[in-house]
């Protein structure tokens, strides 16, 4: 897809951060969207913004974890616009726990989101995609998704599976020479409200950290890329039709160590966490 002018996307988690200047940056390219998220004041602010650039913006309250709301969103999505070209099934949230300590509640929440809700997601707007002759297939995962670290052991299971997930659709995409392609996208520390929103177990003092209320500050600190620069690295992806996009220093870094050290990166992994968690 070299222009995305006159095409129509479809965003998930657009009430703030890379969502809201995923739908920004699309609007002011030309492109049609259509936003959903929980969070219907953030969205509204996003419908305000994107509309700025003379597209049609639409939206609507979608809990991406129940099957049935994302699937009637997509329908609703190509019968307000005509087609749908682009899904980028990018809502997410965090938690923190070890893995002993992890509540089932909590990874369930965690799983339909980040899991299910790319699953949900895609397999709801393929169809739609296909129809419309030009499509692709926008998956975030994380830098989490290329290796583990401890306290996130249910975020990594999330990741790694959507990008499993994404990499395997794209095979099959291209096996089958289908109009339609796939990324998978793998952020590291990006400057959104996603540390702030995640749910913190107490187990994590077991793995060193000191003051669990402030908890969400110290992991922001290591953000570096701010959520505009963000929606452009994965816009320029989805040009070049990228098959992974990695964004930021410590997606690229971290992506090289596991390459070229597979298992033993773990290692580097417990020497920087142990510094990152305790300050």
């Amino acid at each position: 897809m070299k222009s995305f002018s006159n095409k129509v996307a479809a965003i998930t988690g657009a009430g703030s951060g890379m969502g809201r200047s995923l739908a920004i940056k699309l609007a002011e390219r030309g492109c049609h969207v259509a936003v959903s998220d929980v969070n219907e004041v953030g969205l509204a602010e996003t419908v305000r913004l994107a509309g700025m650039h003379g597209v049609k913006v639409t939206s609507k309250r979608v809990d991406v974890s129940k099957r049935e709301e994302v699937y009637t969103w997509a329908d609703e999505v190509v019968a307000d616009h005509g087609k749908c070209n682009l899904i980028f099934n990018n809502a997410g949230v965090a938690y923190g726990a070890t893995v002993e300590g992890c509540d089932y509640e909590d990874a369930e929440w965690v799983v339909g989101i980040n899991f299910w809700g790319v699953v949900y997601g895609t397999k709801a707007f393929l169809p739609h995609l296909r129809a419309s002759g030009e499509g692709h297939v926008v998956n975030t995962s994380s830098l989490f998704g290329l290796l583990a670290f401890p306290g996130q052991s249910t975020y990594n299971a999330t990741k790694f599976a959507v990008r499993g997930f994404t990499e395997a659709l794209r095979i099959e995409l291209d096996m089958t020479g289908a109009p339609i392609s796939a990324t998978s996208v793998h952020p590291g520390g990006i400057k959104t409200n996603i540390a702030r929103t995640a749910r913190m177990s107490k187990s994590v003092a077991d793995l060193g950290v000191k003051d669990l209320d402030n908890s969400h500050h110290q992991i922001e600190k290591h953000f570096r890329v701010s959520a505009d620069d963000a929606a452009e690295t994965i816009l320029r992806g989805v040009r070049r039709n990228a098959r992974r996009v990695l964004i930021g220093t410590d997606a690229k870094v971290y992506d090289l160590v596991q390459r070229l050290i597979p298992s033993s990166y773990q290692w580097i992994v417990i020497k920087a966490a142990g510094f990152a968690l305790k300050q």
